[in-house]
């Protein structure tokens, strides 16, 4: 057996384990087409409008673009089993960077630069875990708590006295260029008709497709380069494998402290680049505590995804998605999108029963019938639901989906050579 085929076999976990079947292409269309159709009902029955508006979709959009970076970042580190709890710390770091260096130096010098400190960040948590043994959380922590000091005294020397700026925010950043497809933004008068499922097509490509920053072209294409490099490259079965069995992979000769670091730095360069994001896309100004968690929040969409690229989008567009329409007429957009939710939580519910997993059954069902329950016992959600949606959704999607997760084997577990 070759070389690659042994860590193939590491890398995949335990070889007697069942496999499970994987969504193809034709599933994945199948899906979004479902999901794009119930949308479109949504709006149908109950005029919601920014449901599948554009504003909506760009907002959804902007919301999903740093947690699925900071996800991407936390799978990296972990198929490495390098748990890193530090994602946040290594955001700040970007988007301090990425706004000093956008200002200094020119947008995408500041693109680099924000790139450059997360990875930093992303090599002194490595240096802790894979080099010194120190507990991952302890040191993620330490990362987290020590990056905001950091920034806050870099601002101190590089703006203390510029006007409008200071030791807690930067002037205004030179942003990064925008692009649009061609022809996409006539379909606004398509948008504005309100005919079942076109115009909601409509409001929804013009959402994706029109004035999109370079950076969202950049994380939207990390997500599939991502899968290509751990999945189908000797780097990533390397990674992979100390990941899964680091023993197994010293036995073939793999430097599993290299690896280990390579896994860590990439996710620190992730991250640093959803901090970038924040500080010259989301908004023109690098703030003090403008990562707001996301850092936390790209780790349960990394969880929600089972530690695959495509989950992790999935997640992290879930998460946006209902975090944006609290932004736009939120009582109305949450309070008809439980239409949408009863009817996936019972459908749900009908699958597991026929595969009998009674648990998960019982629980959707359960959920279904309540989600319907408060549809019609009420015409508006209050405010604090709607503001706690993205979250209690995640939790609800986490906790159904808990039996199905697989993490890599040896994620967070102290490795020494020859031990």
């Amino acid at each position: 057996m070759s070389t690659d085929a042994m860590l193939s076999t590491a890398a995949s976990g335990t070889p007697e384990a069942p496999k499970r079947r994987r969504l193809g292409t034709a599933r994945i269309l199948l899906i979004i087409s479902g999901v794009l159709i119930g949308l479109s009902l949504v709006h149908l029955l109950t005029g919601a409008d920014d449901v599948t508006s554009q504003g909506a979709i760009q907002a959804a959009l902007q919301a999903a673009i740093p947690l699925g970076l900071a996800g991407l970042g936390g799978l990296w580190a972990e198929r490495a089993g390098v748990v890193n709890i530090g994602l946040e710390g290594q955001m700040i770091l970007g988007t301090w960077f990425g706004a000093w260096g956008s200002i200094e130096y020119g947008p995408w010098a500041g693109l680099a630069l924000g790139i450059l400190g997360g990875a930093l960040g992303g090599l002194i948590h490595a240096l802790a875990t894979v080099t010194f043994g120190v507990d991952h959380i302890i040191s993620g922590v330490a990362m987290t708590i020590l990056a905001p000091g950091v920034a806050r005294y870099l601002s101190f020397l590089a703006w203390n006295g510029t006007p409008g700026a200071g030791p807690t925010q930067s002037p205004t950043v030179k942003p990064l260029p925008r692009v649009s497809v061609p022809g996409v933004d006539s379909l606004a008068s398509l948008e504005k008709h309100h005919w079942f499922l076109i115009s909601d097509l409509a409001g929804i490509l013009r959402g994706l497709l029109v004035d999109v920053s370079v950076v969202t072209i950049l994380a939207v294409l990390l997500i599939p380069l991502t899968w290509l490099l751990l999945w189908r490259t000797s780097f990533g079965l390397r990674v992979r494998s100390v990941g899964e069995d680091p023993q197994a992979a010293e036995s073939l000769g793999i430097n599993v402290y290299r690896y280990k670091y390579y896994g860590v730095v990439i996710s620190g360069a992730m991250a640093g680049l959803g901090g970038v994001f924040l500080s010259t896309v989301s908004s023109v100004i690098y703030r003090e505590g403008q990562t707001g968690g996301r850092g936390y929040i790209g780790l349960a969409a990394m969880i929600f995804g089972n530690w695959r690229p495509g989950g992790l989008a999935l997640g992290a567009s879930l998460f946006g998605y209902t975090d944006a329409l609290q932004l736009r007429r939120g009582s109305e957009s949450v309070h008809a999108l439980l239409i949408l939710v009863g009817a996936l939580l019972l459908a749900l519910a009908v699958w597991e029963t026929i595969r009998r997993n009674r648990v998960v059954a019982i629980a959707s069902a359960v959920l279904g019938v309540l989600s319907y329950v408060i549809f019609f016992a009420v015409d508006k959600i209050p405010t604090a639901l709607v503001q706690a949606a993205p979250y209690i959704t995640v939790l609800v999607v986490l906790a159904l989906a808990a039996q199905r997760l697989r993490p890599p084997a040896a994620d967070g577990k102290p490795y020494r050579r020859g031990g």
